[in-house]
């Protein structure tokens, strides 16, 4: 037994902090899936540090800029994709678990933290474009976050809270959960 299958035993679930394309085509996700690993989370920086280190996308960038995408529109395109493979990989976990595992986490975009109505469109644009039971879109914990949580845990959209350093903010979050 693994120390990370331990770690479930007691209750822990591991998630990794990490994402690259070959990572998830190599098997090396589901390696460590296998040892334990039963959620990934995401974000801006590890997206960018993924595409700008590797040869991953080297294939994709040019298609995409043939096609007219702006860098946004790029970024958006590889994330999507890395996500629901991800998710895809993740899938067994989440069936195994009956939903309390096996989630990828996407972060909504950090320039919308003090914007709920455009968090709540970014979030509900993801939660349809990757189309997957098992993904998580990240909201921050700000005065603009809290009322975007409580309306998108509403819609059915699997919510990962950030961005928490308070009591205060636990307990907003909360009363966003159960509202």
């Amino acid at each position: 037994m693994t120390e990370l299958r331990e770690l479930a035993d007691l209750g822990q679930a591991v998630w990794l902090d990490y994402i690259r394309r070959s990572f998830i085509a190599s098997g090396e996700l589901q390696a460590l899936i296998d040892q334990g690993v039963t959620g990934v989370t995401s974000n801006p920086t590890i997206f960018e540090k993924a595409i700008a280190g590797s040869t991953d996308y080297d294939d994709a960038l040019p298609r995409l800029v043939d096609a007219g995408k702006n860098a946004e529109e790029i970024y958006e395109a590889l994330v999507l994709e890395d996500i629901q493979q991800a998710t895809d990989v993740l899938h067994p976990v989440y069936e195994r678990t009956e939903g309390a595992d096996g989630y990828v986490s996407l972060e909504a975009s950090p320039k919308l933290a003090h914007d709920t109505e455009g968090t709540i469109a970014e979030a509900q644009y993801l939660f349809a474009a990757l189309n997957r039971p098992n993904v998580m879109i990240k909201v921050p914990a700000t005065p603009a976050g809290i009322p975007a949580i409580e309306t998108l845990i509403g819609d059915g959209i699997n919510v990962n809270v950030t961005l928490m350093f308070s009591l205060a903010q636990y307990e907003a979050v909360a009363n966003a959960y159960i509202a």
